[in-house]
């Protein structure tokens, strides 16, 4: 697939691509992707709960998972946090393969990292129930302590040294024939992400779902029913989802009036926006952005 399919992470430190995003229910600290919005990125990501219930999406699949349990998401993968307990909380750490493999062309990246990132296996549950589970959970407790306490001299290599052990702890234990998700699903989420960027590029026009199908070849019966296999929604609901996340960014982000919000979106008709809006915020645009304003004043 190509690379501006995937959605871009911005690190604090471009010469150490890491980061550990820290969410709950209202917000993620550095602002990123996650709670209730579909995404994928060219990195690892790694996920562990650290307060209350999570449930993740990965391709289509639920995971429910507890405090103190953990996820790996292969890097490419349609991910969505869809629900979190009102008191929960989660980690997520996300870096590239080539942080596991120590320079280009490696034997580690060609023998240990590879084989698996470019394999079928899409998500790997940790729940503790075995003793590398165990292992693997206390070394992500450990990387979220490194995270959080104030960055001293070789903290990167702590990080770096942990999440190669944490890796190699996880590629000893795991079998891929077992892991593998069948060919077809893989094709499945490519097509899909080609019609997701497209929505993702061009829902400030009055787009078609025509032309959501002829984006990845599909008919429109066809690329209906990939929607409603792997996101449990018709490309028009998804359409309509995105276009109201867009205008939410704007209401909080800049003084436009609603009616000019609505045509940025997409939205021919500014009762639509504010219908639609109303439908899945449970609240007007106007209502949100005072709200907005008040918690930030």
């Amino acid at each position: 697939m190509s690379k501006q399919l995937h959605e871009t992470i911005f690190y604090p430190d471009a010469s150490f691509p890491y980061i550990m995003y820290t969410a709950n229910a209202l917000k993620i600290i550095p602002e990123g992707r996650g709670f209730n919005d579909l995404h994928w990125h060219e990195e690892l990501q790694i996920t562990l709960v650290t307060k209350g219930k999570l449930t993740i999406q990965v391709n289509g699949i639920d995971h429910e998972l507890e405090a103190g349990q953990a996820i790996l998401i292969n890097k490419g993968v349609l991910h969505v946090t869809t629900h979190l307990t009102h008191n929960g909380q989660y980690v997520s750490f996300n870096f590239p393969e080539k942080l596991l493999a120590f320079y280009a062309d490696s034997a580690m990246g060609k023998n240990y990292v590879l084989p698996f990132t470019n394999s079928l296996l899409l998500s790997l549950v940790i729940k503790g129930d075995a003793e590398w589970q165990t292992k693997v959970l206390e070394m992500l407790w450990d990387m979220k302590k490194r995270f959080d306490t104030k960055k001293s001299w070789g903290w990167e290599y702590e990080v770096s040294i942990k999440t190669v052990q944490l890796w190699f702890t996880l590629i000893s234990n795991i079998s891929l024939s077992s892991e593998e998700a069948p060919k077809y699903l893989k094709l499945q989420q490519e097509r899909l992400q080609l019609m997701l960027s497209f929505i993702h590029q061009n829902y400030p026009k009055n787009i078609s779902l025509q032309e959501i199908a002829d984006t990845a070849h599909l008919s429109v019966s066809e690329c209906t029913r990939s929607f409603k296999r792997t996101i449990h929604m018709t490309p028009y609901d998804y359409l309509i989802k995105y276009r109201i996340k867009k205008g939410n960014e704007l209401l909080i982000s800049t003084d436009y009036t609603i009616t000019e919000i609505a045509r940025r979106v997409g939205f021919n008709h500014v009762n639509h926006f504010i219908q639609s809006f109303k439908k899945h915020h449970h609240i007007t645009p106007k209502n949100f952005r005072k709200f907005r304003n008040k918690i930030n004043d």
